[in-house]
C-alpha cells in the first residue's frame, strides 16, 4: 500500500464512522434548541422528562435557580418552563442575533464588559465578536 492510499483509506474509514455517529443519534424533541434538548436527557436520570431538585443539583446553573424557574411551583422543571426561563432571561430580547447597549444593561456582566467586547465601537455585539471574546477569555 501506498502511502497516499493508507492516508485516503483512514480519511474515508473516519468520515464513515463520524457520519454513522451523527445518524445514530436520538432525534430531538420538536421546538427545543439543541443544548436544551441535551441537557433534559443527560439531566433527566429518571427519564420521567422533568427535572427534580435533586436532579438539578448536577447542573450549577439550575440549582441555582430552581426556584425563579419552577413558574408552577411543583417542584419539577419541564422543558417549557426551562425555555420560557431561558428566554425571558436571555441578552438578545428582540431576537435579532445582536445585543444593544440597552439590551446589555439587564446582564451586568455584559454591560461591564460591553466596550471591551463592541470592538468595532458601534454599539452593537454581534455574534462575531461575542464568539471571539468568548474565546479570547478562555485563552
Amino acid at each position: 500500500m501506498t502511502p497516499s492510499f493508507t492516508r485516503l483509506s483512514l480519511i474515508a474509514a473516519a468520515t464513515a464512522v463520524a457520519c454513522g455517529l451523527s445518524f445514530a443519534q436520538a432525534p430531538a424533541a420538536p421546538g427545543a434548541p439543541a443544548p436544551q434538548r441535551h441537557a433534559m436527557k443527560k439531566l433527566d436520570t429518571n427519564g420521567d422528562k422533568l427535572i427534580s431538585r435533586e436532579e438539578a443539583k448536577a447542573n450549577p446553573h439550575l440549582a441555582q435557580n430552581f426556584d425563579k424557574m419552577d413558574a408552577n411551583k411543583d417542584g419539577q422543571l419541564s422543558r417549557d418552563e426551562m425555555k420560557a426561563f431561558h428566554k425571558a432571561n436571555k441578552a438578545d430580547q428582540d431576537g435579532d442575533g445582536n445585543i444593544s447597549k440597552a439590551e446589555a444593561a439587564s446582564k451586568p456582566n455584559l454591560a461591564k464588559h460591553f466596550d471591551q467586547i463592541d470592538t468595532n465601537k458601534d454599539g452593537i455585539l454581534t455574534p462575531a465578536e461575542r464568539k471571539a471574546w468568548m474565546a479570547q477569555r478562555k485563552g
